[in-house]
């Protein structure tokens, strides 16, 4: 882990050190590896990290058929630090639905005025992850907003197969704006955010809002999201490899992006259990309208096997006519942002996300 001297500095780099510019109606911004000015490498923390793993590129593209769901969720998370400087409280919540309640933490910063909120859904392929996983992150994310993030403990697969996660996530959402009042919440600020399969689980949380009419959701953000789970080629999405820009450790850095290329049979496996994958509330990506999304930012890492379907739905995204910003993080890998206080690019994306939530919302502070 970095001495705190050279992550504040490494953390000052990325946030006053960008390339931006306008591609397809997208604004783009790439940032480049703090302390590394050559391209088509790894970050040298994501390098140590995945050096140190043995046998990493056979181990990751395997199926593990016989590893237990008990230690693939073991293995998921990261520890990280608490990078927050100011008090933030936390306040553990029942949602009450039909059949169950669903856990929540609420994260806010001492305030007396309504806070705009953000509900956070965790990483995790929807077989894993948890509240524990994202704490850090949330915690980073409710200071620098100055929001209330609101984590939510869906129910996960194979015990509870699409649509029970998303059903989780859906009826959070509304509980949180009839609640607004009550949880010291503005609703008319009213944000989605997750990682990952939390990413797919916010991006069609604003789906349905939208094509519903109801309309609760301002804002969305996707940190690198699955929204093209079956890999369907489209007329914005083909995966390739060639689409990756890779100078060093070729065998390395194309073992760190096939790292999620098995993932597709195991989430039919265990999550989808025979429900279609081209149904739009597991494959965004195929909606044949994002027209009325919200303002969309989407966080990508250079070398993540979901990059390029995140880059595809930005693009349909900004064609809709909807307000969209991708972030491009050089050298990164899949699941960053679990090493908050370890990789300032993990903390660098709270900050960015903050950023435009403040703008989006006007908010001064």
């Amino acid at each position: 882990m970095l001495q705190p001297k050279e992550y504040d500095k490494l953390l000052g780099i990325l946030e006053t050190s960008a390339e931006t510019k306008e591609v397809e109606g997208i604004r783009s911004v790439i940032k480049h590896i703090p302390d590394l000015h050559i391209a088509g490498d790894l970050d040298p923390r994501v390098l140590k990290v995945i050096s140190s793993y043995t046998n990493h590129s056979e181990e990751e593209q395997t199926e593990p058929a016989n590893v237990s769901i008990a230690a693939i969720r073991a293995s998921m998370g990261w520890l990280n630090r608490d990078v927050t400087t100011t008090e933030i409280t936390t306040e553990l919540l029942s949602i009450p639905s039909k059949e169950h309640d669903i856990p929540v933490r609420i994260y806010r910063p001492i305030s007396n005025e309504l806070l705009p909120a953000v509900v956070f859904f965790h990483g995790g392929g929807f077989i894993g992850g948890s509240l524990k996983t994202v704490e850090n992150p949330c915690k980073a994310l409710a200071e620098k907003a100055h929001a209330a993030v609101v984590s939510v403990d869906y129910r996960l697969a194979p015990e509870h197969p699409f649509p029970a996660g998303l059903e989780d996530c859906l009826t959070a959402v509304k509980w949180v704006y009839e609640n607004a009042e009550k949880l010291g919440i503005n609703k008319e600020q009213l944000a989605v955010c997750g990682d990952s399969a939390g990413g797919n689980l916010a991006a069609v949380c604003s789906l349905l809002d939208s094509q519903q009419g109801t309309n609760r959701i301002k804002y969305q953000a996707l940190i690198y999201p699955v929204v093209n789970p079956g890999r369907i080629d489209t007329e914005d999405h083909r995966w390739d490899i060639n689409e990756y820009e890779v100078f060093h450790h070729h065998e390395l850095i194309k073992g760190v992006i096939l790292a999620l290329a098995g993932s597709s049979s195991m989430l039919n496996k265990l999550y989808l259990q025979g429900a279609d994958v081209t149904d739009i509330r597991v494959s965004p990506l195929l909606a044949d309208d994002l027209n009325g999304l919200p303002e969309t930012l989407i966080i990508n890492a250079e070398y993540d096997y979901l990059r390029l379907q995140a880059e595809a739905y930005a693009r349909k995204l900004a064609r809709s006519g909807v307000k969209t910003k991708m972030i491009q993080y050089k050298g990164m890998d899949h699941a960053f942002i679990d090493k908050i206080g370890d990789y300032p690019q993990a903390e660098d994306c709270m900050n960015e996300i903050a950023k435009e939530l403040k703008s989006a919302f006007r908010i001064n502070c």
